[in-house]
């Protein structure tokens, strides 16, 4: 099936460091037999847009595939776009196919789609590809994608999920930042040694191997590495001695087991994790003495883990790794930076969450926003019973001790902070995008004697968005409730700053096809825009509202 194309399109790009520009007359690709065509309804900016703006060709995700697909397969996607090439951001979109190429197989024309965006298949040199990143997302009127990218090659599922006609295309486009706070307290945690992984053993002078062999025993890792004691042989498994951890800098470990409690000790050991690796610290009766160097990038991109405890014995610390990072019962939540973006996200979920005994301090630091965040999350905290308070830090320290702590600014005072009020057994959700090599000082000790459990997580699963997609197409969750304002490509520039300087009060979706609208916060619709403005409800946006605005541009 064709489909008459115009010659250009208009498209925002990133062209260096902090370079945007609107190309009104960027060229439409050509669509190779592969390949098939997506006309964008609505994205919405993300920080992490504001990231990859800040860093561009140093952004872990705008580098050059290495596997997954061959090199001749990458150079025949225009839409690859890696290393200091301009491209197109956006990868919280909603679109419609309007053409396939005559190999495509999976997808069909007229499906309108949601786009999971985050391409685990295809890894970088220091993360993964992307939509939106070293492939160009939907902050453009159509967008090319190869159908050899958007399948995965384990289970044959597509990255384009189906969605009916019936949710607004800005609910569709949010679906994506909800299904990344989703993920946040869905993702399993690992609660024991990695089977069949790198395990790092390293003792202190004084100290004594426990713990260690029933763990071996029921989670055997493939080679065992140990530093600085005698008496390796109580773990029951082969082994290789090193001679110092200095020796270590070119390995990578799963598992890391610390007896010991020297700070500049640890700080060395936290780099030699793999992804998603555990480094367990077994004080033994002593604290450590002074703050740790984390990078907290690793914890949020990575999934490194710190755990810990004050006895002896290594496998109690993997006894108190939470299966999920859910919020539980009774638990006193503080959300700090919540009236941002997705820090409102993180509000409204915990008060719907419909867990019991749930008692919520959603934090920030300026009074404006906080006001709107309370306008819109009270009165549902209220409908579902939860107690919320709405805090300025600045003039309102947090003392408290919290059992959940979720981070929503990428400050290392602030995760630090987090840490020092989480209470016992406490999780610290860093779901703020810290960048790798942000480093953080933190009081460790908190993991092994509170058992504080700091966990983050980098975007959403394919399961992720079809859980909050069911949520949306049933009625149970409107996700525009976290729309804060519109605009069209005129405005993209101001939304991107807006989102950068934390300004806004909430999401902000555009709609390619309108060019010419300015950034525009639902506040002000109905002086701007009053014909949209009567469609709104409660404050809302609504599909109606979406229609209306749609409407101006015919």
């Amino acid at each position: 099936m064709t489909y008459e194309l115009p010659p250009t399109q208009h498209a925002i790009q990133f062209v260096g460091v902090d370079q945007l520009v609107h190309n009104p007359a960027k060229p439409m690709y050509a669509l190779g037999p592969t390949q098939l065509l997506l006309k964008t309804e609505a994205v919405g900016i993300c920080f992490s847009d504001t990231k990859l703006l800040h860093a561009f060709d140093s952004h872990p995700r705008k580098s050059e595939v290495l596997s997954g697909l061959s090199a001749a397969e990458l150079a025949e996607i225009p839409s690859y776009q890696p290393g200091s090439k301009p491209v197109v951001p956006g990868h919280e979109p909603v679109g419609r196919i309007v053409a396939v190429g005559a190999e495509v197989k999976q997808h069909q024309v007229g499906e309108r789609v949601l786009v999971q965006t985050d391409y685990r298949h295809l890894p970088t040199a220091g993360s993964n590809a992307a939509f939106g990143y070293n492939f160009e997302g939907a902050l453009q009127e159509y967008v090319v994608l190869d159908e050899r990218m958007i399948t995965d090659p384990d289970t044959g599922e597509r990255f384009l999920i189906p969605v009916s006609e019936g949710p607004s295309a800005s609910a569709v486009a949010l679906i994506e930042p909800w299904a990344c706070v989703e993920a946040a307290y869905a993702w399993g945690e690992r609660q024991h040694l990695q089977d069949g992984g790198r395990l790092l053993v390293v003792v202190e002078p004084g100290r004594q191997v426990a713990g260690l062999a029933a763990a071996l025993a029921d989670h055997a890792p493939a080679a065992v590495t140990v530093v600085g004691t005698t008496d390796a042989a109580s773990l029951g498994a082969d082994f290789t001695l090193a001679d110092g951890v200095e020796q270590l800098n070119a390995h990578s470990f799963d598992d890391i087991v610390y007896f010991g409690a020297q700070a500049a000790t640890i700080a060395k050991l936290g780099p030699l994790l793999a992804a998603s690796g555990i480094l367990n610290l077994v004080l033994g009766g002593a604290k450590i003495a002074a703050p740790v160097t984390v990078d907290v990038g690793r914890v949020h991109y990575d999934l490194i883990r710190y755990i810990g405890t004050t006895g002896t014995d290594a496998a109690a610390a993997y006894q108190r790794i939470p299966a999920q990072c859910e919020v539980r019962a009774n638990d006193k939540v503080a959300i700090i930076g919540a009236a941002g973006p997705m820090g409102l996200m993180h509000s409204i979920r915990t008060v719907v969450s419909g867990v019991p005994g749930l008692r919520m301090d959603a934090v920030d630091v300026d009074d404006a926003r906080l006001a709107h965040l309370a306008a819109v999350v009270a009165p549902v905290a209220e409908a579902n019973g939860v107690p919320a308070t709405f805090r300025n830090s600045r003039t309102e320290p947090l003392t408290d001790r919290y059992s959940y702590v979720a981070v929503m600014v990428p400050a290392p005072v602030l995760l630090a902070q987090a840490v020092e009020i989480a209470g016992e057994g406490a999780i610290v959700n860093a779901f703020a995008g810290f960048a790798i090599g942000t480093l953080a000082e933190l009081d460790l000790n908190a993991v092994a004697e509170r058992g504080v459990y700091l966990v983050g997580t980098s975007g959403s699963r394919i399961q992720d968005m079809k859980a909050m997609l069911a949520k949306v197409e049933s009625g149970a969750l409107d996700t525009n409730v976290s729309l804060w304002a519109i605009t069209g490509m005129a405005g993209v520039a101001d939304a991107v700053a807006a989102v950068n300087d934390r300004t806004s009060g909430g999401k902000i979706m555009v709609y390619p096809m309108l060019p010419e609208l300015g950034l525009t916060r639902l506040d002000d619709l109905a002086e701007k825009l009053p014909t949209v403005a009567a469609a709104i409800a409660d404050g809302r946006w609504t599909r109606a509202a979406e229609e209306a605005l749609l409407a101006t541009s015919a």
